[in-house]
């Protein structure tokens, strides 16, 4: 059996009723939706998503950032007011 990677899970009869109520419930955490007892997916609000997102927005920035650094160039000093 897969891992769930959720703090709960539903049915997908259960989800077919009432995904608003599932959402509701879930408190931004994400929802394992499993189909005879095997996991078929993951359920998440929209806020939940957003900070997921800006999550991995972040994590490409620092790559990019620490591939400059990296890069062998001499860096150039600059103060916030200069920017």
């Amino acid at each position: 059996m897969d891992a769930i990677l959720a703090p709960s899970s539903v049915g997908i009869s259960e989800l077919k009723a009432n995904p608003t109520a599932v959402l509701e419930a879930s408190g931004d955490q994400p929802v394992a939706i499993l189909n005879r007892n095997k996991l078929v997916g993951y359920l998440l609000t929209a806020e939940a998503w957003a900070k997921i997102h800006e999550m991995l927005e972040d994590k490409e920035l620092l790559k990019i950032a620490e591939t400059r650094m990296s890069d062998g160039k001499k860096p150039i000093r600059v103060t916030l007011d200069d920017l």
